[in-house]
């Protein structure tokens, strides 16, 4: 089985972390893929340094003639059973392709992220017919293709993005190791989140519940970990100088951390205050991690979060909903442990990685045996 991925995006998020990871996982299972992206861009190093064959091209977000023939001659001496790619747009440069060498390689897409464009048009109609299926990683997603896109039921599978419960078990970490990094205490809770600063992450809603709780408890510690992407460094900023506002001395803000199984395990409660998330590999990785969450009551958050059996679920930019539901996990430890358990089960039973990369192995296989 020799299969290309693709995945032109600039950025370094959930789905170009999703794509890398992907395709490890399948040269681990002694898979031939090879990767068509940006060249010098994030995707591009991570995936060069997990040895992947990789296609650096320029990006060209719509048809272009040069990358196109390009990406056409790549393809045609590839040879190539299947094309995945993890990014729609991506779409403007391979059927270009695919129908310039008249090849009838079946074309899938991962789709990560919702669209509020209707893809209905004459020209989006003739990318979106090339498709042979849609992964969607989520419900919501799910819902999006059929309402954007001239897709219908049967070409959209629904392939949710996992997570490594053998990487992310609460048993292999010490939880002292990162509190004493930090400086808090036993009997201090720590209450964190994971996200890249951009617009829509929530960081608003996890500070001002922050600056609510602290007038109630005085025994608590809050932790942002992240980075700002390309083009995002002013909203990290906005962020900072909001947390400046609200005096909160006892918020730690760690930057980009690559030991994120071990961030978990020094935490108490997570927090998922997301806006609209697609699905949320950080709420996994949390809930893989055993940590009772808070999460946003909304789109792909709701495949994955259990409404008072694995956390709480708030009002979408409701902080003082935020506030009150982290507070009952404040004064249960009992609650905390119930939750966490229950938690690490869903993950294992739903978003283990290991099984969703059997199953999409499988799916590869069933197309590859009726072309």
């Amino acid at each position: 089985m020799k299969i290309l991925y693709s995945c032109l995006s600039k950025s370094w998020g959930g789905m170009e972390m999703v794509t890398v990871t992907s395709i490890k996982q399948l040269l681990e299972r002694d898979i031939n893929v090879e990767l068509i992206c940006t060249a010098e861009s994030r995707i591009h190093i991570e995936a060069n340094n997990i040895g992947a064959i990789i296609y650096p091209v320029k990006a060209p977000g719509y048809i272009h003639p040069v990358t196109t023939m390009k990406t056409a001659s790549i393809i045609k001496s590839g040879k190539y059973n299947i094309i995945h790619t993890h990014a729609s747009k991506d779409l403007w440069l391979l059927v270009p392709a695919l129908k310039l060498i008249r090849s009838k390689v079946p074309l899938i897409l991962t789709k990560h992220v919702g669209s509020f464009i209707k893809k209905t048009d004459r020209m989006h109609t003739w990318l979106y017919n090339r498709l042979d299926y849609a992964l969607a990683i989520s419900s919501v997603i799910k819902k999006n293709l059929l309402e954007t896109t001239a897709l219908d039921d049967e070409k959209i599978i629904l392939h949710y993005n996992g997570v490594d419960t053998n990487k992310f078990d609460p048993q292999k970490f010490d939880r002292s190791i990162i509190r004493d990094e930090f400086n808090i205490k036993e009997n201090e809770i720590l209450i964190g989140m994971i996200a890249r600063f951009s617009e829509g992450k929530g960081h608003e809603e996890f500070l001002s519940a922050a600056n609510e709780l602290n007038r109630y408890c005085n025994n608590l510690k809050f932790i942002i970990v992240g980075e700002a992407s390309r083009g995002e460094d002013e909203y990290e900023k906005k962020i900072k100088s909001l947390a400046g506002k609200y005096n909160l001395q006892n918020l730690i803000f760690s930057g980009f951390r690559s030991d994120i199984p071990k961030i978990l395990t020094a935490m108490d409660i997570f927090v998922f205050p997301s806006h609209a998330e697609a699905f949320g590999v950080a709420l996994i990785e949390a809930m893989a991690m055993e940590k009772p969450s808070v999460s946003t009551s909304s789109d792909g958050i709701l495949d994955i979060c259990i409404d008072d059996q694995t956390g709480f679920l708030f009002e979408k930019q409701n902080s003082k909903d935020l506030a009150c539901k982290i507070k009952l996990l404040v004064d249960s430890a009992e609650l905390r442990l119930q939750f966490g358990k229950a938690a690490r089960q869903r993950v294992i039973e739903n978003f283990d990685s290991e099984e969703l990369v059997n199953d999409l192995v499988n799916f590869y296989k069933g197309i590859i045996k009726h072309k």
